[in-house]
């Protein structure tokens, strides 16, 4: 298995694109501790996932930098180390320019930017040669455009820009940073099934896996010259 010794920290883990993750990386090898703020929801996919190698949670919301800080350390505290990054944590919110609320604009700048930034200067102490981060940005925030989400759009182009600086400012240190940039994505994900007949190309959605199993990549080895990339996973939806 190629993450085998190899431990990993996942915020913004929920039914969707976090569990996949989750579940692909202990498929995969890795010892996995997830985190986002509702611990009843983290119990649940804990027990779900238990079989498929070791899992544990801490609890927090990573919008702030205590609350970064307080997760990540909570996590080496578990762990004793931290290899690599998967920072999922997001959300979506329709916000036409005329309709846009200060509580929708500064809703998706915690959720969409601030969380992976405050997460990866809590954590990037803990990294070194070798390590992976991944962030999540999105077809509307760097290869199409989409009318009614300025809020969400903007955010999302900002997390692809954040991608290139990190990966020249860390490179340096043997760290690499990548981000995956999806469409829209299901939150039905459950282990083990056939989750490729429940997509085609072209289709606007696809499942969490189809995203979970690129952002696994990209902490393996396989994918060590890949930096500073924002890897479009949608199908070809965006062309």
């Amino acid at each position: 298995m190629r993450l085998d010794g190899k431990t990993v920290l996942v915020i913004g883990v929920g039914p969707g694109l976090g569990s996949a993750t989750a579940y692909m990386l202990l498929k995969d090898g890795a010892r996995v501790i997830m985190a986002a703020r509702s611990e009843e929801r983290l119990r649940e996919i804990r027990k779900v996932l238990s079989k498929y190698g070791n899992v544990d949670y801490v609890v927090g919301d990573a919008s702030g930098q205590s609350g970064a800080r307080k997760i990540v350390e909570e996590a080496r505290k578990k762990v004793g180390r931290i290899d690599h990054l998967a920072l999922l944590a997001g959300n979506y919110v329709d916000s036409p320019i005329e309709n846009l609320t200060e509580e929708q604009l500064d809703g998706m700048i915690n959720a969409n930017l601030k969380s992976p930034i405050y997460a990866l200067n809590a954590a990037v102490k803990d990294l070194g040669q070798g390590s992976s981060v991944v962030m999540v940005s999105s077809v509307f925030g760097t290869y199409a455009t989409s009318t009614g989400n300025v809020a969400y759009s903007s955010t999302k182009a900002g997390v692809a820009k954040a991608v290139e600086v990190l990966a020249s400012e860390l490179s340096g240190r043997g760290i690499r940073i990548n981000a995956v940039a999806p469409r829209a994505m299901d939150h039905d994900f459950v282990p083990e099934r056939d989750w490729r007949s429940k997509r085609k190309l072209g289709g606007k959605s696809c499942p969490p896996e189809d995203v979970a199993s690129v952002v696994n990549w990209l902490m393996t080895d396989e994918s060590e010259w890949v930096d500073g990339a924002v890897i479009p996973v949608d199908g070809g939806t965006r062309r």
